[in-house]
């Protein structure tokens, strides 16, 4: 089955926002976060402390040029965000709209009516603090709480082919593709079919040649999935990491493929 994710975000947010960027040492002191991201590790309400959601942090994407982009487990959202003095402002939001559970999507909201509720910053080294009402959020640098693996020697699972900047693809009936970059090599799988070659990679980009490619017959959505995987992994890609997540792309930046360590 294929799901189609709709909104203003898909993969990652790279917003752009009309207003004021803090500068460095004014504000919220200790330095603007625009350009930087962070993951929640402690929250409180009513001086006590608030469980999140099993598995979940809270994460926000300050954008270079302003934008706010954030996630409390579930969608990718984001706004238009400036910052008043030690304020932070994002009147209204928008994003991807899956539901993820109960707990999840009440988790969702709540982190966006405080997000929208103008609550004070302040930075302090690695450490944000957001606060308002009887709430306050304490987030680091999100590298430091979840640092890069490497992209030699982990496996990546494709887990959607994005084919423009609102359309992602997700395969979730037939077995996953991914692939394992090592010592020069790459191997993988399309989920259908097994394939090598050879890759030389730099920090930022990796060239695909030509691929060796078994030869089984493939039908439906595993042959949807394997012809967009091949036609992806050509050519030179630029890639990024995030923790556990892997974004290769085509140079124009959009056509490529989402991928998450393990399989």
């Amino acid at each position: 089955m294929r799901m189609r994710l709709l909104g203003l975000l898909v993969a990652s947010i790279t917003l752009t926002a009309c207003g004021n960027e803090a500068p460095a040492g004014s504000g919220g002191g200790g330095g603007s976060p625009v350009g930087k991201s962070y993951l929640s590790v402690k929250v409180t309400e009513d001086r006590k402390d608030k469980q999140l959601a099993p598995g979940t942090r809270l994460r926000l994407d300050f954008g270079d040029k302003g934008g706010l982009g954030f996630n409390a487990g579930c969608n990718q959202m984001g706004g238009e965000a400036t910052f008043d003095g030690g304020t932070l402002v994002m009147d209204a939001y928008g994003g991807t709209e899956m539901s993820c559970g109960t707990v999840e999507d009440a988790q969702e909201k709540w982190f966006g009516d405080f997000l929208t509720s103008r609550p004070t910053w302040k930075r302090d080294g690695d450490v944000l603090t957001l606060a308002g009402g009887s709430t306050t959020i304490v987030l680091k640098l999100r590298q430091l709480v979840e640092p890069d693996l490497p992209l030699d020697g982990t496996t990546w699972t494709v887990e959607g082919m994005v084919s423009d900047r609102d359309r992602v693809e997700h395969f979730a009936t037939v077995p996953p593709a991914y692939i394992t970059v090592d010592d020069g090599r790459v191997i993988g799988s399309t989920g259908c079919n097994q394939f090598q070659g050879t890759v030389a990679h730099t920090a930022t980009t990796v060239p695909f040649g030509a691929l060796t490619v078994t030869d089984k017959a493939c039908t439906g959505d595993a042959l949807r999935l394997q012809d967009g995987v091949l036609a992806r992994l050509k050519g030179q890609l630029t890639y990024s990491i995030d923790h556990d997540r892997l974004r290769l792309r085509r140079p124009d930046g959009v056509v490529g493929l989402d991928l998450v360590a393990g399989k």
